[in-house]
């Protein structure tokens, strides 16, 4: 069964694919230049693994694949989420949340945010 969370350079990558829409190998590469230096076939090769793990669908475009996110990036941020919660913190959301307070993560004005979201939700 292929793994449902995405590594670091797969989500780079999809990060990418997601800003631009579909694109060739070669624009990928260029994109991920900025931090990655990466080989043409190791982008290629990277591709096309997320093809097999049903993450990319590509298309046939004037000799070359151009290769299209088929998960939204929310579904694939709420996936490596509940990954992060269950590996991490033994499925307890609140221990993620409580971690991010501690350790002073969150500004401020997040705080402030959670604050009210959490008196809304009770509100409810």
């Amino acid at each position: 069964m292929p793994r449902k969370t995405l590594t670091p350079l797969e989500l780079d990558i999809m990060n990418v694919l997601w800003e631009t829409g579909p694109a060739p190998v070669a624009t990928v590469q260029e994109r991920l230049a900025r931090s990655h230096a990466l080989a043409y076939t190791t982008v290629q090769t990277m591709l096309n693994i997320l093809c097999k793990k049903g993450k990319l669908t590509r298309t046939l475009v004037d000799r070359a694949y151009h290769y299209r996110p088929k998960v939204s990036r929310q579904k694939a941020v709420g996936q490596t989420l509940r990954d992060l919660v269950q590996r991490a913190f033994g499925g307890s959301a609140e221990e993620l949340v409580m971690t991010l307070v501690e350790t002073k993560q969150l500004t401020p004005e997040a705080l402030e945010r959670l604050r009210k979201l959490v008196e809304e939700t009770k509100d409810a």
